[in-house]
């Protein structure tokens, strides 16, 4: 009998290159979900990065907020510039947002979530005092529409948070204001907060 020749035959080649290709596909299928939970990752992170700079911007300017006394209208009573509801703040700051070219003691600062319009999301003005009108006629110094949500609540003398504070009505600041931000989209949403800011207290 005839010694068979060494080698492979084709069927066990095309066999074993179906294995390979097999491997190969898995590997490339587990690089591809590793890398899209890499991105993912990174994009949360970078969200939590973006609405905390946004928070703590936000928290300065709160923060410095004082019992400014004006009259909004000529003919208005003068009161402490400082009113607040669930999503729209107004306040007189000695730290404003963006500072302005020269030293500005006051400026008044409006913080508000807009839904609807050309600014849709956060919308930061502001306008340097004394001035009439400031807050109506304070012009958008920032606004971001990745804020998708903003909840202001206002802490009072005995210890319970507010909806809304209207320093005319109550005589003084309250006590604190606490922040909440969500940024991002409506499938990926990013909450930060609540943040908690001390006011002055006492100063009426």
């Amino acid at each position: 009998m005839r010694r068979r020749d060494g080698g492979f035959t084709l069927l066990e080649v095309l066999i074993a290159l179906a294995i390979v290709g097999a491997l190969l596909g898995i590997t490339v299928g587990g690089l591809r979900v590793a890398l899209a939970a890499w991105q993912r990752g990174e994009d949360r992170s970078e969200a939590q990065q973006h609405a905390r700079g946004v928070a703590v911007s936000l928290a300065r300017t709160v923060g410095g907020a004082y019992p400014y006394q004006a009259r909004l209208q000529a003919a208005g009573a003068q009161a402490i510039l400082f009113r607040g509801t669930a999503s729209r703040l107004e306040l007189v700051t000695q730290s404003p947002p963006f500072p302005f070219e020269v030293p500005i003691a006051f400026t008044a600062v409006v913080v508000g979530l807009e839904e609807s319009g050309e600014h849709r999301g956060l919308v930061i003005r502001q306008r340097a005092l004394p001035n009439w009108d400031p807050f109506e006629q304070a012009v958008v110094v920032l606004h971001d529409p990745t804020v998708t949500r903003l909840e202001l609540k206002y802490l009072d003398e005995a210890g319970s948070w507010q909806d809304e504070w209207k320093a005319e009505a109550a005589g003084a600041l309250p006590r604190a204001v606490r922040i909440t931000l969500v940024t991002g989209t409506s499938d990926r949403p990013v909450t930060l907060g609540p943040i908690t800011v001390s006011l002055r207290v006492g100063t009426r």
